[in-house]
C-alpha cells in the first residue's frame, strides 16, 4: 500500500549526488494539516519552491554539465543541481484528493527535464495509507 507524503519528505534523483527534501506550500483551499505536517499533492513539483537541489548533477543531458565537461577537455564534470521539473508527479493517488488535486504518495515519480527520475525515499510524518 502507498503512504501519504508530507512536508519534509526525503527525495532522491537518479543523477543527484545527495538527497533532497520536499517543501509543501499550504494554500487556503488545500491545507490538510496532519499533526502539524502538511500533506503533499502531485502539484508540489516546482523547482526550488517544492523541490530543493540534489547536490551535484551528473545528468549527461544537462547543458551545464555538458558545458563544464567540454571546458575540461571531455573529462566528465558534474555541476550543481538546479531541478527542472515542469510536470507534476505521477501518477498520484487515484482516489484521494487534497483541494481537488490527487494526493502525493510514496510510489509517485517526478521527472527532471535532464533525464533524472526523482523518487520518494521517506514520505515524512506518520504513516497514513492512501489507495
Amino acid at each position: 500500500m502507498a503512504q501519504q507524503v508530507y512536508q519534509g519528505a526525503t527525495l532522491q534523483c537518479t543523477f543527484g549526488a545527495a538527497p533532497s527534501t520536499l517543501t509543501v506550500i499550504p494554500s487556503p483551499t488545500s491545507v490538510v494539516d496532519t499533526g502539524g505536517l502538511f500533506a503533499a499533492t502531485i502539484m508540489d513539483h516546482k523547482p526550488m519552491a517544492n523541490i530543493a537541489p540534489f547536490g551535484l548533477c551528473a545528468a549527461p543531458t544537462n547543458p551545464v554539465v555538458i558545458t563544464a565537461t567540454a571546458a575540461k577537455s571531455g573529462t566528465f564534470t558534474p555541476m550543481p543541481c538546479m531541478p527542472a521539473t515542469p510536470a507534476p508527479w505521477t501518477p498520484g493517488s487515484p482516489v484521494v484528493t487534497i483541494g481537488g488535486k490527487p494526493a502525493l504518495n510514496n510510489h509517485c515519480k517526478l521527472l527532471c527535464q535532464w533525464s533524472g527520475v526523482i523518487s520518494i525515499t521517506y514520505p515524512g510524518g506518520m504513516k497514513v495509507t492512501v489507495p
